[in-house]
């Protein structure tokens, strides 16, 4: 089917993305976990099944993370990019959209966190409801010839992938002490008053607001020691009281980025707290950290079962706009828009995984979860319909649940395909006779 894609950038840019690439990952490189029994890794094994052409290029992007399928940012947006410029179908339009188009034209929006304020109260005018906002931050990045190696250590927690995939900082509990209050008395930006009523989502936080948490929060989440021995450590002694990791974001090692430090912390401020961390102390800052807007939709009150507008099924949403959270989520959101709108120019009925399906779970969420406490949700094994027979050991639990989502998937990838070969055999297959003349209609960022 003929579409047009509209990109804003970069004839307008937005206060994260630094490229006019499609698809410029800007908070993290990795798509988590590939690991079944993880929540991320069923949901990517799904969209394996649906044929992710987001994910093939992540596989040929893909560099060291342990169990994350983590990318080099640089060759998975080209990747993303070639594949959609080099397209017969698809028409790339550079400029901002600022109004969404007519009805029953097939649209797919999916202009992510970082909407532009037009278009974002064109879509909240179209729905007749507000959409909401929180803040999120992305961490920095340092450079791998800055770092002093000989206060590091390579391991990956628990001995996951190659073992050695990330490095890492041990600090004392005098270090981790001083570094907590450093962080907690650090200057922030604050933008204006609308700051005062940001609503973080909790698996994105700034690291400065989980030190106000309190003294212990980081040690627990992401400077916690558990799982990596550090072989340095003398004998009988303790190996570190907290752990900072850091991630390699290219291929050739030289980006590495400082694991679960989103900030909002201003820059003198990050570069005098971050160089106290042992073996950061000369580090290059490729990346500062950052903090920016995001925009969501509030799904279970504005969209239908399968993200559409209640008053015209051909008006789909996807990405983070309708409240999932994450890189994977997204572009599984999106994977299934895209196989819905083309059921529906075809004259075929929208279709949604079981709820047994990580992807099925999240489409549930956004239509069932109370509307007045809504927020973001990443994939999770909570979401996912419990097992017919109650299983103790969480280990096996989590191994039955993905044998029976990757078995319903199947079964879902079986219907949609033969359902859409059928569709596309017909000689009206792109549009029906009483359809409007012009092409499917997309808008947004991949």
């Amino acid at each position: 089917m003929r579409v047009t894609l509209h990109e804003m950038r970069p004839v307008r840019m937005t206060p994260a993305h630094q490229t006019e690439t499609i698809a410029e990952l800007v908070c993290s490189n990795t798509f988590k976990s590939v690991e079944p029994t993880n929540a991320h890794g069923l949901l990517k094994a799904e969209m394996r099944r649906l044929g992710s052409i987001v994910l093939e290029a992540a596989d040929e992007a893909r560099v060291p993370g342990g169990t994350a399928l983590a990318v080099d940012r640089v060759v998975f947006a080209a990747g993303v990019q070639r594949r959609v410029l080099a397209h017969p179908n698809i028409t790339v339009v550079r400029g901002e959209v600022t109004e969404l188009p007519s009805p029953g034209i097939g649209t797919i929006v999916a202009t992510g966190p970082l909407t532009s304020d037009a278009l974002a109260q064109a879509i909240a005018s179209r729905l007749g409801v507000q959409s909401l906002a929180f803040y999120d931050a992305i961490a920095p990045i340092v450079s791998f010839d800055s770092l002093d190696q000989s206060r590091l250590f390579r391991a990956s927690r628990y001995g996951k992938g190659d073992g050695d995939d990330y490095l890492n900082a041990p600090l004392t509990r005098e270090q981790y002490e001083t570094f907590v209050a450093a962080l907690v008395a650090g200057e922030q930006y604050v933008p204006g008053h609308e700051f005062d009523k940001a609503a973080y989502f909790e698996g994105c936080l700034p690291i400065e607001e989980m030190a106000e948490r309190g003294p212990e929060t980081l040690r627990h989440g992401p400077m916690k020691p558990f799982g990596l021995v550090n072989p340095r450590a003398a004998r009988g002694q303790s190996s570190q009281y907290a752990v900072i990791q850091l991630r390699q974001e290219d291929r050739a090692g030289q980006m590495w980025n400082l694991v679960g430090f989103q900030t909002r912390l201003k820059i003198p401020d990050q570069q005098r707290i971050f160089r106290t961390i042992p073996g950061l102390e000369q580090a290059e800052f490729l990346r500062f950290g950052s903090i920016h807007r995001n925009s969501y939709l509030n799904a279970p009150q504005s969209l239908t079962p399968h993200l559409s507008a209640k008053d015209d099924p051909r008006l789909l949403f996807a990405g983070q706009l309708t409240g999932v959270e994450g890189y994977t989520e997204s572009a599984a959101t999106g994977l299934l828009a895209g196989i819905n709108l083309a059921r529906l120019v075809t004259g075929e009925e929208p279709l949604v995984p079981p709820p047994t399906t990580m992807l099925g779970a999240l489409y549930r969420y956004l239509r069932e979860a109370d509307p007045a406490h809504f927020q973001p949700m990443n994939a999770n094994f909570g979401l996912v319909e419990p097992l017919e027979t109650a299983v103790k050991d969480k280990q096996v639990k989590k191994e039955k649940l993905a044998e029976r989502a990757l078995r319903d998937m199947d079964t879902f990838a079986t219907l949609v395909g033969d359902s859409q070969a059928k569709a596309w055999a017909r000689p009206d297959a792109v549009l029906k006779d009483s359809d409007p003349p012009s092409p499917p209609f997309r808008v947004g960022t991949p």
